[in-house]
């Protein structure tokens, strides 16, 4: 195993100082008066205190001190020298002397680890026993030898302990990584049997049958949900169990390690796997324990797919046939407006009224329209009927998953247990009859009347299907809430198991609250909400009060005393901002898509992120570099990779292996946080906004062939897949997730929010109507975040009062009637701390927030902890309306975030070109690499784009131009016209290197006339 992982470039910029920020020259370059005492001792010398307080500085701030003196940041010096009263010449001097006597150095150096109470690691001691454990350690938890690298600087900053060498850190990685490797084999070794042994083996051998091998078969993605998949599914579900995997106990492995694993097991070959000889058995145990709860979570999805496409299928037909009905209504009600008239006339006689009739309509219509039967519709309208014609479809697949799956019931839900074990026992037996005591609660009102009818008609057959296709739904939708779940599954578990323990929330609590500043005790938390609320309709209510109905334009209250919400007008652009953004964007320079990259790649170095897949990092080669550009470019333009081969002179074997062992999901999302890091670093990004700020939405992308994520959508013309994005104010896209176009957005909302690995420090978050549930409003409040959506249709959801309506109108006479409902504070109050522990747990990584979200929104009613969620959130959501309402900045504010969002959208549409845009990738792990590359590269196209604006702002305002910073806010980043992504696409990274001029491309000329402006120099 390589110990050199780090370029040496890298190697020499850890070996020196590295640039400074505001805070860590405030923080580590501020010198105390105890400090001061320290250098001022008798006899020392300006130059010897320079250098000897430039060690006792640089000492706690990087853990080590620099060869090179006099590479320190200016401004550190300057900062030292004007504290020390000397002139920063001094440290030239200091320098110079130390290299006729490197004993002082030394020497300084020891008297600054003695009064910092710093150590040194030598080998064998118990400083480095440490170091190498707290290393085997983090190398048990994950195998990034960069990220191990980091860490263990950080360790020892912490444990005061001078870093080592850069390369003798680098050969303790490497030893950790070794260590972890042999002590992985080690902990699993009881689980190697023989037998184990055996059933691994057998994964790697060509199973005729199968036309593959068991680990290919295992890992192959299901890309429909037939009742063909979910029978396939169930084979491997009974596979996996019947080589005991679901019952394999690796918790003896970090969660980390188990994943890397696992992911190594997936991206290998069985060449590889039998090259490593006994190394294989770990990973291969590794993937079958984290299969056999995939393929588990794989059935119950298919199942619950497979079960919905009938459904759907069934809601169409009925629409069908109530549009046909409605036709036929249509000439019924035409003939009743003939009939009527002459039926309600006095003056016509009795027995002409047939007469008349017969002849005025025809007795060909009358015949025709009394031919048609014209039954009563059931309550819904048709749609189980419609359904009971896929009955035999569901039943090829719906009893093998109701015998290999446990389903468990929460609350509630004990009738439905007992119909599924009823019906698992009709399954076993062959039974055709439903036993008269067989409960039917589950059953919904809608559907009831088929049940009864088919009872009352003495129709077994009919009873059975109506009655099991109930049962199916009713098992299906329990799925989705969580009040029915399955042991040992991981999307599916029992929605307890996703938060903290009563006890684990115990040692908590106090540290969660402290961290989001919420109240422990439910008391205080109404106290202070109620001041929130009390204050937002202050606010309205003088918004209203000041407003007349006639004040087209302003939120008022019309003569009904309706709530009269304008459309919010477009925001103002200057026309001067309009100006400089023309201007600016003709100065930038024209520039290929792979040339930007090798650029963007030469100042923040994110292709360092894309490591190999097994753990091995080496210095990065210029050809692996270009084979990394190429994959990206592909997946982002979404050429591919033949078609990249082709415009990039790459052989494709060259570019899938590439793919397969660097371009993975966690390398993607490193990178791309590289990317938005330095965009936040950059000046002009601070006048985009403050980083505070995000919004979430969905963009459509179609979808060519099977695929679970594509569904049929007539609004956007056939199969599509959706994208949703989170942007930063800084226009920066710190988050992707591809999902399902028919699932709410809303679930992922606070996901990726939480997730942000990223600099950005955001509070708040903005999305449309999509992202405005309860749940969420509840949520984002709780963990100490604000989510301010721009919901439509605002004026007619239930906003609500604390108090009875007589006082709260007393108080608030025209907002006060707006507030439809009491709020529920009886039931937040007996449910707080277990509001609080929901949060915490989402707040310290223990569950994720798109599981809580889904699970919660969907819950039935006696889910008491998720009404009391949905509560606050009817609070929350109450707060921000007032306030949208009652603050034209606040809306307008919440429209820029979210137009921001929006208007990237033609930027990754513009990226993603290639047959026309359309995703042909069939899993969802394929798509979601493919995601992540385009926003990578949208990301780049950003990155590159604002720092040549800063450039072009730099040289207007050198040649005496006024840009004031607040037309800059307006400049969007979003620019194409001057990056070419088509054509030929030559990944030449030397060659692009040396075209820039001290790491830069020139910007295209301009010249200033004798009116101040300025016009371009075209070539």
């Amino acid at each position: 195993m390589s110990t050199r992982f780090l370029p040496d470039e890298q190697v020499e910029r850890l070996r020196s100082f590295p640039g400074i920020g505001r805070e860590e020259l405030i923080k580590y370059f501020t010198l105390t008066p105890r400090e001061h005492a320290f250098l001022d001792a008798p006899g020392r010398g300006a130059d010897a205190r320079v250098g000897l307080a430039l060690q006792l500085c640089t000492l706690p701030w990087l853990g080590f001190v620099p060869d090179d003196l006099e590479d320190v940041p200016q401004a550190a010096l300057l900062r030292l020298t004007s504290q020390l009263a000397v002139f920063p010449g001094a440290l030239e001097y200091y320098v110079a002397s130390t290299r006729k006597r490197p004993q002082t150095r030394s020497d300084h150096l020891k008297l600054v680890m003695r009064y910092l109470k710093w150590k040194t690691a030598t080998p064998g001691g118990q400083e480095w026993k440490e170091l190498e454990q707290f290393l085997l350690d983090r190398a048990m938890e994950h195998d990034t030898p960069s990220l191990l690298f980091y860490q263990a600087t950080q360790h020892l900053i912490g444990a005061q302990v001078v870093r080592p060498g850069v390369v003798t850190l680098m050969e303790l990685v490497g030893a950790a990584r070794a260590g972890a490797g042999s002590l992985t084999s080690e902990k699993v070794e009881d689980l190697l049997t023989g037998q184990m042994r055996g059933d691994l083996d057998r994964l790697l051998v060509h199973d005729a049958g199968l036309g593959m091998t068991r680990l290919a078969w295992l890992t192959t993605p299901t890309v429909e949900a037939t009742w063909s998949a979910v029978k396939v599914a169930i084979e491997k579900l009974k596979f996996l169990r019947g080589i005991d995997a679901h019952l394999l106990d690796l918790s003896m492995l970090p969660r980390e390690r188990r994943r890397f694993l696992a992911t190594l097991g997936r991206r290998s070959t069985v060449q590889g796997l039998e090259r490593r000889g006994e190394r294989r058995y770990p990973i291969l145990l590794a993937l079958v324990a984290q299969s056999a709860v995939d393929q588990l979570d794989e059935v119950v999805a298919l199942f619950d797919q497979a079960v919905s496409a009938r459904e759907s299928h069934a809601k169409a037909k009925a629409d069908a046939a109530l549009a046909e009905r409605a036709k036929k209504g249509e000439a019924r009600q035409l003939l009743m407006d003939v009939i009527l008239p002459v039926l309600a006339d006095p003056a016509i006689p009795d027995e002409d009224v047939g007469v008349i009739l017969r002849n005025g309509i025809g007795m060909s219509k009358l015949r025709e329209v009394a031919a048609d039967n014209w039954n009563p519709l059931p309550r819904d309208h048709g749609r189980l009927s419609a359904l009971e014609a896929s009955y035999s479809y569901l039943r090829k697949f719906t009893p093998q998953v109701l015998e290999a799956i446990d389903f468990q019931g929460g609350p509630g839900t004990a009738d439905l247990m007992q119909a599924v074990a009823i019906l698992k026992e009709l399954n076993r037996v062959g039974g055709r009859k439903v036993p008269a005591w067989a409960p039917t609660s589950f059953v919904p009102v809608r559907y009831a009347d088929y049940l009864a009818k088919a009872r009352k008609a003495g129709d077994d057959t009919a009873f059975r299907h109506y009655w099991e296709m109930c049962a199916i739904l009713a098992l299906r939708d329990g799925l989705r809430s969580g009040d029915v779940f399955v042991p040992g599954s991981r999307r599916y578990a029992d929605p307890g198991t996703y938060l903290f323990t009563p006890e684990q929330w115990e040692g908590r609590r106090a540290e969660f609250c402290h961290l989001v500043r919420r109240p422990p005790g439910a008391a205080d938390a109404l106290a202070q909400v109620k001041d929130e609320l009390h204050q937002a309709l202050t606010d309205l209510e003088e918004t209203l009060a000041s407003a007349s109905p006639g004040d087209v334009g302003e939120v008022r209250l019309d003569d009904g005393g309706r709530l009269v919400i304008p459309p919010l007008s477009a925001e103002d652009v200057p026309a001067e901002a309009k100006a400089l953004r023309d201007e600016l964007s003709g100065m930038l320079p024209f520039v290929p898509i792979a040339s930007l990259l090798i650029e963007l790649d030469a100042r923040t170095n994110f292709l360092g992120c894309f490591t190999h897949a097994g753990g091995r990092k080496t210095t990065q080669s210029v050809e692996l570099k270009r084979n990394i550009l190429a994959v990206l470019i592909s997946g982002a333009t979404n050429l591919g990779l033949t078609r990249m081969s082709e415009a990039c002179g790459v052989s494709y074997d060259t570019l899938a292996w590439t793919a397969e062992w660097y371009v993975r999901e966690e390398t993607l999302r490193d990178a791309n946080t590289v990317l938005v890091n330095h965009h936040y670093g950059l000046e002009l990004a601070k006048k985009f906004g403050g980083g505070t700020m995000s919004s979430s939405d969905g963009q459509r992308f179609p979808v060519r062939g099977k695929s679970l994520t594509g569904r049929e959508m007539n609004i956007h013309g056939g199969r599509v897949l959706s994208t949703t994005t989170h942007v930063s104010d800084q226009w920066s896209t710190y988050g992707t997730k591809q999902m399902v176009p028919t699932h709410r957005e809303a679930h992922y909302a606070l996901d990726k929010f939480l997730g942000n690995q990223t600099d950005l420090p955001i509070r708040e978050h903005a999305t449309d109507t999509h992202g405005a549930t309860l749940v969420n409003f509840g949520l984002f409040d709780l963990v100490d975040k604000a989510l301010t959506p721009r919901i439509r249709d605002l004026g007619r959801i239930t906003l609500v009062r604390v108090d009875a309506p007589a006082a709260t109108n007393a108080l608030y006479p025209h907002a006060g009637p707006l507030l439809a409902d009491r709020w529920n504070e009886g039931l937040v109050v007996g449910c707080w701390d277990d509001l609080l522990r929901m949060a915490g747990s989402l707040k310290f990584g223990e569950a994720t927030a798109s599981l809580i979200v889904g699970k919660w929104s969907a819950a039935s009613r006696q889910n008491t902890l998720a009404a009391a969620l949905k509560e606050w959130g009817r609070m929350r959501r109450t707060i921000h309306a007032a306030r949208y309402l009652s603050d034209p900045l606040y809306r307008r504010r919440i429209s820029r975030q979210l137009n921001k969002g929006e208007s990237l959208h033609a930027l990754r549409r513009d990226l993603h070109y290639a047959q026309q845009g359309t995703i042909v990738r069939p899993h969802l792990q394929d798509q979601t690499e493919q995601a992540w590359c385009l926003t990578l590269l949208t990301n780049s196209v950003i990155t590159w784009t604002t720092e040549y604006y800063g450039m072009a702002i730099g040289e207007l305002r050198a040649q005496g131009r006024d840009v004031p910073d607040e037309l800059l806010s307006f400049i969007a980043p979003g620019h194409r016209e001057n990056i070419n992504f088509f054509g030929f696409i030559n990944v030449d990274v030397e060659a692009e290197l040396a075209k820039l001029v001290e790491g830069w491309r020139p910007l295209r000329p301009t010249t200033v006339t004798e009116a101040g402006t300025t016009f371009m120099l075209h070539p």
